[in-house]
C-alpha cells in the first residue's frame, strides 16, 4: 500500500457497506482516495462514520442503483460534493438462488439479472458524462469467475453481460481517455453479512445439495483448491483503478486461483 496512489482521485464504489466493496474503501481510502460509498442498507452512514474516525474523506449515498433514477442521483450528488469523479468501483451484484437452472422460476431470473447486471450498466450510463467532460477516468467492474459455473445460471449470464459491457464500453469511451477494466472473483471468504442477498434457507436435502455442489463445483475449478481472501480480491480492483494500470483497458482479469471463469 501507498499513503498517496490515489491522493487527490474522487472514488466511488458501490456496494460498499460490506464484503470487497467496503475493504475497496478501506484500502483506498488509507491510500488518499475521496470517497463516495453507495449502497441501498443503511449500515453504509456506519461505515462512512468509521471511516472518517480515521481521517479518511468519504460520504455516504444510500441509492437503489436497480434503477436508473438512483445511479444518476449518486453520480450528480457525488460531483456536487467533490466537483469530479475519476475512479467509479462497480462492486453492486451477487447471486440470489443456487440451484439447477429448471427450477428457476421467470421471476427469480428477472431478480438475478437485475441484481447483477443493471447497477453497472446504470452506473456506467450514469458516470460518462462526467468522466467525458473532464477528459478521463477510470471504471473497474466487478465480475465474477461464475461466469462458468453450475446452479447459478442467470447470475452467470448477468456477470457475462458485464465482461461484455467492460470490452464494448472501452472501446467506445478510450477516445475520451477512460478506461474500463474488470476483475472476475472466484469463491470469497469475507464475515458473515449483515445484511442478507435474500437467499433462501434451504427447505430440504435436495436444495442443501443443489447449494453445496455450487461450493464444491467454485473449489473444484479452482487450482489452488480454495476460495480468496477480501484483500487477494481488493488488490487487484485498486491495481486496476490506478495509474500503475495505464495501459490497460477493455481487460477481464480472472482472480480466482487459475479458475478463469
Amino acid at each position: 500500500m501507498s499513503r498517496t496512489r490515489f491522493e487527490g482521485k474522487v472514488m466511488v464504489i458501490t456496494g460498499a457497506a460490506q464484503g470487497i466493496g467496503r475493504r475497496v474503501a478501506e484500502r483506498a481510502g488509507a491510500e488518499g482516495a475521496r470517497l463516495a460509498l453507495v449502497d441501498r442498507a443503511e449500515l453504509i452512514h456506519e461505515v462512512v462514520a468509521e471511516l472518517t474516525e480515521q481521517g479518511i474523506e468519504a460520504i455516504a449515498l444510500q441509492a437503489d442503483l436497480e434503477t436508473w433514477e438512483g445511479a444518476a442521483e449518486v453520480m450528480a450528488k457525488s460531483v456536487e460534493r467533490f466537483g469530479r469523479l475519476d475512479i467509479l468501483i462497480n462492486n453492486v451484484g451477487g447471486a440470489i438462488n443456487f440451484k439447477p437452472f429448471t427450477e428457476f422460476s421467470d421471476r427469480e431470473i428477472a431478480a438475478e439479472i437485475t441484481r447483477s447486471l443493471m447497477p453497472t450498466l446504470w452506473c456506467c450510463r450514469a458516470v460518462l458524462p462526467s468522466m467525458v467532460a473532464q477528459g478521463g477516468g477510470v471504471i473497474v467492474n466487478v465480475s465474477s469467475a461464475a461466469t462458468r459455473g453450475i446452479h447459478r445460471i442467470p447470475y452467470s449470464a448477468a456477470k457475462g453481460g458485464v465482461n461484455a459491457l467492460t470490452a464494448s464500453l472501452a472501446f467506445e469511451v478510450a477516445e475520451h481517455g477512460i478506461r474500463v477494466v474488470a476483475t472476475a472473483p472466484g469463491g470469497t471468504e469475507a464475515p458473515p453479512r449483515r445484511i442478507s442477498r435474500g437467499t433462501p434457507e434451504p427447505r430440504n436435502a435436495t436444495e442443501q445439495a443443489w447449494f453445496q455442489a455450487h461450493i464444491d463445483q467454485t473449489k473444484q475449478s479452482c487450482l489452488m483448491h480454495r476460495y480468496g481472501t477480501l484483500d487477494e480480491m481488493v488488490a487487484p480492483i485498486l491495481f486496476l483503478a490506478s495509474d500503475e494500470a495505464s495501459y490497460v483497458t477493455g481487460s477481464v482479469l480472472p482472480v480466482a486461483g487459475g479458475d478463469l471463469g
